[in-house]
């Protein structure tokens, strides 16, 4: 099998390496939250979706 490289690689390995195959929803949702804090910051949309969280 070949080496995966980079980060999103190293992760997948990680997981099936330790069989923690529950962590990925949780990570993605996570990413997905920062994401979309990241990209509100700066729109009109901000105010509305901070009171969210």
């Amino acid at each position: 099998m070949a080496k995966r490289r980079g980060l999103l690689g190293e992760f997948i390995d990680f997981l099936g390496a330790r069989k923690k195959w529950w962590l990925a929803p949780i990570i993605v949702v996570m990413v997905l939250v920062g994401g979309l804090l990241v990209f509100a910051q700066g729109s009109a949309l901000a105010p509305f979706i901070y009171t969210i969280f």
